[in-house]
């Protein structure tokens, strides 16, 4: 059982929402479209639902062309950031809804229900009316309805974005578990890179209307074919700077150069550009051979347990994730030290022609 997107797109009043476009989920898998807001992940399930038709191209579901086939003909599940639930109806009914058009027996709706709103932490809840729930409660309605149906295509668009940190920590955890029983295809939607990472299975990275990578999502995140992937696939989004290499060295933009090693060293002389993600910044030397860099501190903020810095490192704004709390001077140089072996080398065409030394070790 596959989904297979072949070459769809979707144009809105001449306004392109999702470039020509070929995709294969296999069954059984996970798959995660990251992307920020705009980026066309939303377009893409309801085009993937049939919610939408194609401009151009078809959707193969199992092998049968499903283009103009209506959504409520295909055995599909679909659940928003913004929950919807039938208001007059109790929980139970809703979350039965789905079984009951289905023709259900009474005996196999019931227990459905009832194993779904246990998974949901819903069972006390289940005669009251989705209006006297909290939102996440709502939310969590809402996903047992696409469980109990057992559809073969679960798209979840950014469904956690409304609970509590607590609970969304142990959604992400459990949701994979829960549809993976089913052996349906599983596309979620986020916009937050750990999020993805912590989902894990196949990770598709959207930029604008397009796929820039789709593959298993430790491999996408380590080794992302390009500057745009890697900006994406970081959060804060990576940082970059102009390098060149002549010889056996690599100089970077204000002056600092390093051996270069390994992949580094095969590398033809040129212009590059290197990129680093903000938690390989740091304020102290821990490598003996880290690079130093002098950047002006324009924000800081504080997480509880770690410290963002927003730098002007000569007119190119970097993010800096520091781990633990610090008082430092806003206005002021601030030091920092970075390691060679977590910088990546992209080419002047944004490919990447190195991935970082750590990432081929992981």
């Amino acid at each position: 059982m596959t989904l297979e997107l072949q070459g769809v797109s979707k144009v809105v009043e001449g306004q392109v929402h999702i470039h020509p476009t070929d995709l294969t989920l296999d069954n059984g898998t996970m798959n995660v479209l990251l992307g920020r807001t705009a980026a066309g992940k939303t377009s893409l399930m309801r085009l993937m639902a049939g919610l939408d038709a194609p401009t151009t191209g078809k959707v193969i579901w199992q092998g049968a062309d499903v283009t103009g086939m209506r959504v409520q003909d295909r055995k599909v599940a679909m659940v928003y950031q913004q929950f919807i639930n039938y208001p007059s109806m109790t929980v139970y009914d809703n979350i039965a809804s789905p079984m009951k058009l289905m023709g259900v027996s009474k005996s196999e709706i019931d227990a459905r229900v009832r194993e779904s709103a246990d998974l949901m932490k819903l069972t006390p809840m289940l005669d009251r009316k989705p209006l006297e729930l909290s939102g996440g409660q709502q939310q969590r309605c809402a996903l047992a309805r696409a469980l109990v149906k057992n559809a073969g295509l679960v798209l979840l668009d950014e469904p956690l974005a409304n609970l509590d940190y607590k609970l969304r920590e142990e959604m992400r955890v459990e949701i994979p578990k829960i549809f993976e029983k089913s052996g349906a295809i599983f596309v979620y939607a986020t916009t937050e890179p750990e999020e993805a990472l912590l989902l894990g299975g196949n990770v598709a990275t959207l930029h604008e209307g397009r796929i820039t990578q789709f593959g298993p999502t430790p491999q996408v995140y380590r080794q992302p074919v390009d500057a745009t992937t890697a900006g994406v696939f970081s959060d804060p989004p990576m940082n970059f700077l102009p390098v060149s290499k002549t010889g056996g060295r690599l100089m970077f933009g204000d002056g600092q150069g390093t051996e270069a090693k390994g992949k580094l060293a095969e590398l033809p002389d040129g212009r590059y550009t290197a990129g680093f993600r903000p938690n390989h910044l740091e304020i102290r030397r821990h490598a003996p051979d880290a690079m130093k860099f002098t950047a002006k501190l324009t924000v800081t903020e504080l997480t509880g347990s770690e410290t963002f810095v927003h730098l002007d490192h000569h007119g190119e704004r970097w993010v800096g994730l520091i781990h633990g709390v610090h008082q430092l001077t806003l206005g002021a140089d601030l030091d920092l030290w970075l390691d060679a072996r977590h910088v990546y080398i992209f080419g002047e065409d944004g490919a990447l022609v190195a991935p970082a030394a750590y990432a081929l070790a992981a």
